[in-house]
């Protein structure tokens, strides 16, 4: 498939989730990436840390592939640059905070000499081939969020990245009203536009009214000590917090190699110059307890960063009765286990927990419905692509667009090929919009024989059955729940086997092939049987047959 004289969209990732934003935009014969995202592992893939989006179909066609611009630092859309951006080829833009996180990647991976950087300052339009391009600053929970105006031969694409409304944010200058409007008035052909809070009726509030929440949450807990968790990527939030330290006269403790990591990118960007400066584990824990704030990270429960291991009383930092931890983040859909798990710790030793619930110390970076409605009054445009959310989210966004006067909506999902321009938008064909997954070392499609097995395993548990000449051997089980009754199950499993091979006749006798499916059979039938699971069953041929 070779873009034609037209305007094509395509999501690879980002659609229909959550996550994993890749997006494609097709020209002229030529292609453009936004964003090379991943995901993190969740229950239904057992043992593996990152899920990315396929990129075969790009891969395939990347002598075409003109040029990744990245919108942002966040993991969904940076993530899998280490992992691909080298097969695709293809130069990488970012502006500078994003392009020095994005770099560190690069390095750790050993491919920062065989990919090219390119760092865009000062937000000055370039053009990759049909397309030009123009940062456009917008607010998020992290430094220099961006959207992407897109111009082409036919239209200009407003693609929104993440992105809300600050009426006060505490890092850079979003784009104002006005200067959104005089976009709109030059005309939009399609705004391709985050869907995830369209469900939110009131917008996502301020930063600013962050700041004086946590401000006066601090307050209310003189003489304890009070941990923060949130996002290490949130700079914002970072400022914020060390205004509230140094409001409160409380000196500042990090804890978490991502926050090291990040203050470090934000002052060598420009951010946190007015950071209080930071004390060491030992400096905190021999200050009075209302003398210290600590931020860590470890928010989202999970069970090797600093929150965790503080918890479970294996870090220099150390909480007791009386202390009081701030959850200065949204609970993200899925992780709601591994936070209550940390939380009941914590309850448990009488440490005092605050969410976002209970008082004003979290707003989302994601627009709710008013700034919504706000941005498509701004640009006006002919056509809305809902993007960056599940189904329902991006149905209610298209809902919400069309009350609005937006013309046309156009729901679409991974691998749908989506013409904008010349004639009426649409989905014309699809294309392969799978996932992959790292596994180890090794990036294994997620739906694969390993991964597939895996999780039929950590569901149904497994039996070995070892088979000689004739006669079973031995059987043996993991994660059947047959403790007290395993004895009687192995001998009615080995019987049921012995009489399945003895059925066999004449050359499916002697075939390996069809004694081991034979005893497969019935020893899973017998499981069945005593366990109601559907184990997976290997059988063993330990007569030299096989």
């Amino acid at each position: 498939m070779k873009p034609g004289k037209e305007l094509i969209f395509c999501a690879l990732g980002g659609s229909g989730e959550i996550g994993m934003n890749v997006n494609l935009y097709g020209c002229d014969g030529k292609w453009l990436m936004v964003d090379l995202g991943m995901t993190f592992g969740g229950t239904e893939y057992p043992g593996i840390d990152l899920v990315f989006a396929d990129p075969e179909f790009i891969e395939e066609r990347r002598e075409d592939l003109l040029g990744i611009v990245l919108t942002h630092a966040h993991e969904d859309h940076i993530g899998a640059v280490p992992y691909f951006a080298e097969e695709l080829g293809a130069p990488l833009y970012a502006t500078p905070f994003t392009a020095r996180l994005v770099r560190a990647k690069l390095e750790e991976a050993g491919i920062a000499d065989r990919v090219e950087l390119i760092v865009v300052d000062d937000l000055e339009d370039f053009a990759i081939g049909p397309f030009g391009i123009r940062y456009v600053p917008l607010a998020h929970s992290i430094a220099e969020g961006n959207a992407l105006l897109i111009e082409t031969p036919y239209g200009r694409v407003f693609h929104t990245g993440d992105w809300k409304i600050d009426e006060e944010p505490q890092i850079g200058t979003p784009t104002t009203k006005a200067e959104l409007s005089r976009i709109g008035d030059e005309g939009v052909l399609a705004l391709v536009c985050d869907s995830t809070n369209a469900f939110n009726p009131e917008s996502s509030g301020s930063e600013g009214e962050v700041l004086r929440g946590l401000l006066d949450e601090v307050a209310l807990h003189k003489g304890c000590r009070v941990l923060v968790t949130t996002f290490a990527s949130n700079v914002a939030r970072l400022q914020t917090l060390g205004a509230v330290a140094r409001s409160t006269g409380r000196s500042l403790c990090v804890a978490g190699r991502s926050l090291d990591r990040i203050i470090e990118t934000g002052k060598a960007s420009g951010y946190l110059r007015d950071l209080p400066d930071i004390v060491d584990f030992d400096t905190a824990m021999s200050l009075p307890r209302g003398e210290v704030l600590i931020l860590a990270t470890g928010g989202q429960g999970e069970p090797r960063a600093a929150l965790s291991r503080i918890t479970e009383g294996n870090h220099p930092i150390a909480l007791e009765a009386g202390d009081v931890v701030l959850f200065s983040s949204r609970q993200i859909p899925g992780n709601e286990i591994p936070i209550g798990r940390i939380q009941n710790r914590l309850a448990e030793r009488g440490i005092e927990i605050v969410t976002d619930r209970q008082s004003m110390i979290h707003v989302s970076g994601h627009p709710g419905r008013p700034e919504l409605q706000a941005l498509y009054q701004w640009l006006r445009p002919d056509i809305l692509v809902p993007v960056h959310g599940e189904m329902r989210h991006m149905r209610e966004q298209a809902r919400i667009g069309r009350q609005s006067g937006i013309p046309k909506a156009v729901i679409q999902q991974n691998g749908d090929l989506v013409r904008l321009a010349p004639g009426k938008p649409g989905k014309f064909g699809e294309v392969r919009a799978g996932r992959l997954v790292l596994d180890g070392d090794i990036i294994a499609p997620a739906d694969g024989e390993a991964v597939v097995m895996r999780r039929r395993l950590a569901y149904n548990g497994v039996v070995m059955v070892g088979i000689g000449r004739g006669e079973v051997v031995e059987i043996a089980a993991m994660g059947l729940p047959l403790d007290e009754d395993f004895q009687e199950f192995a001998e009615e499993a080995r019987n049921d086997v012995a009489h399945a091979l003895g059925k066999l006749k004449g050359k499916d006798a002697r075939d390996a092939a069809a004694r081991i499916e034979a005893a497969r059979l019935a020893a899973r039938r017998a499981a069945q049987r005593w366990s109601g699971k559907k184990p997976q069953v290997q059988v063993m041929l330990l007569d030299g047959t096989a």
